[in-house]
């Protein structure tokens, strides 16, 4: 008798866990996914190093550009510091000659190499290709950004250029781009992939960091552009 009541009391128990858990798998805190969602992507045009190396197997050495932050940096740790320093508000630090004084110097030491930049880099030296560093950053009296990417991507001091520092304002890089004769810019904002078109070179999105301060993210691929896949970091 003992028996009979212990097994319907552990069936009564699994039934209720079982219950439990077919309830908890259709709760709008767990909607699930069907196989229409998971096999959903959009039509983005992925590249990948190899892939870019390979589209200039038959090029000789060619001018390259890079935008800097989020492209080859992940600053915003420099961009969170100036921000609670100088407008904790909202972003009138952007317009601080104080806050890009020193942005542009020791506070770039804080920001980190993207792995993926770092890759790109040396793919197109050792391609001999020729590397110029155009940012959307004002220009300030001093600047180490210069010295700092020579350091982090491993550049030979005879083959770094100095940073160009362009403005935020739009088109600004269009200029810097045609007068360096840059047939390739990367980028991570809609502005670099304009600006390098408008220049006549091809520009190649990078993914920006997740947590970037640089808010909102970008439409990777609106623009009918190449994307480098696994560049967020």
């Amino acid at each position: 008798m003992l028996k009979k009541i212990t097994l319907i009391t552990s069936c009564i128990v699994f039934a209720s866990f079982a219950q439990t858990t077919f309830a908890n798998m259709h709760s709008p805190l767990n909607p699930g996914v069907t196989m229409g969602e998971l096999s959903q992507r959009m039509p983005v045009h992925w590249v990948s190093i190899e892939q870019i190396k390979q589209s200039l197997v038959n090029t000789k050495p060619i001018n390259v550009g890079f935008d800097v932050d989020d492209t080859l940096l992940f600053s915003s740790p420099g961009f969170f510091r100036g921000k609670q320093e100088f407008s904790p508000k909202n972003n009138e630090f952007l317009k601080n000659p104080q806050f890009w004084q020193k942005m542009n110097n020791d506070w770039d030491y804080f920001s980190t190499p993207k792995q993926s930049g770092y890759a790109l880099i040396q793919m197109h030296l050792k391609r001999g290709d020729h590397i110029y560093f155009i940012t959307g950053r004002p220009k300030t009296k001093t600047e180490k950004l210069t010295s700092i990417l020579q350091h982090d991507f491993d550049i030979p001091k005879d083959k770094m250029n100095p940073v160009i520092f362009s403005g935020p304002k739009h088109g600004a890089k269009t200029p810097y781009i045609k007068e360096h004769k840059i047939t390739l810019y990367y980028g991570d904002s809609d502005g670099d992939i304009t600006d390098a078109r408008a220049a006549g070179a091809k520009a190649i999105r990078v993914l920006r960091p997740l947590n970037s301060t640089n808010k909102p993210m970008p439409h990777n691929g609106s623009l009918g552009e190449e994307v480098l896949v696994n560049s967020q970091y």
